[in-house]
């Protein structure tokens, strides 16, 4: 029975934002954890910005992987750092771990993913950047938090949905071209949503829109 170490990461200001709260992490490590026929044998949740190197919780949780002999799990990729220096020094560590999103990924597989990540976050920093210039331009007063999240939102949503757009060629080149079938497809095909739920047509024609 393969002993596991969890580890999650909520960061207080963006946690509501992020598609997968410290609820929804627990329950995907739990569940794979389960399927797994292992045990949870340590718990660590770190709190603060992604974008930090300086994880304590997060060195408390390889140091007890190292003592135990245990695999630490985590419930996505992006839980760690969309930093590909960063998972790569996790990798050379010596502890072996996984993604709940990605359970069988090989480390090539880990550093093309994080390396996607960290596109992304670019990508999102960018253009929060100009929906915050394009604001200012219009009259807007760019010291409310309300104009700054709502950037940060509509930055992200964009990231998003351009993520998506090689998976959504392939559907509707395999035939799947209404809004209907493309959902089923992202169903069957188990492509996550933003929010870690199941796909509607409302939510596909959104991210339709956007692309």
């Amino acid at each position: 029975m393969p002993d596991f170490v969890a580890y999650y990461r909520v960061s207080t200001d963006r946690q509501g934002q992020s598609g997968l709260g410290l609820e929804a992490q627990q329950k995907a490590v739990t569940e794979h954890v389960g399927r797994a026929g292992g045990a949870i044998v340590a718990v660590f949740t770190e709190v603060e910005s992604g974008k930090r190197k300086d994880r304590p919780e997060l060195g408390r949780a390889l140091a007890t992987c190292r003592r135990l002999g245990a695999v630490l799990v985590i419930a996505k990729l992006d839980r760690l750092a969309r930093n590909v220096h960063f998972v790569s020094g996790l990798m050379e560590s010596g502890v072996e771990f996984l993604a709940c999103d990605n359970p069988h990924a090989n480390k090539l597989m880990i550093h093309i993913l994080s390396a996607f990540a960290e596109h992304e976050r670019e990508v999102i920093s960018e253009r929060t950047k100009a929906a915050l210039l394009a604001a200012k331009a219009r009259g807007v007063r760019l010291g409310s938090t309300g104009v700054i999240r709502a950037a940060e939102n509509k930055a992200q949503a964009d990231a998003f949905a351009a993520s998506l757009a090689p998976i959504l060629d392939e559907i509707r080149g395999s035939g799947h071209t209404t809004v209907a079938a493309i959902t089923r497809e992202l169903n069957r095909l188990r492509v996550p949503t933003a929010i870690e739920g199941r796909w509607h047509r409302a939510t596909v024609r959104k991210v339709l829109e956007r692309i």
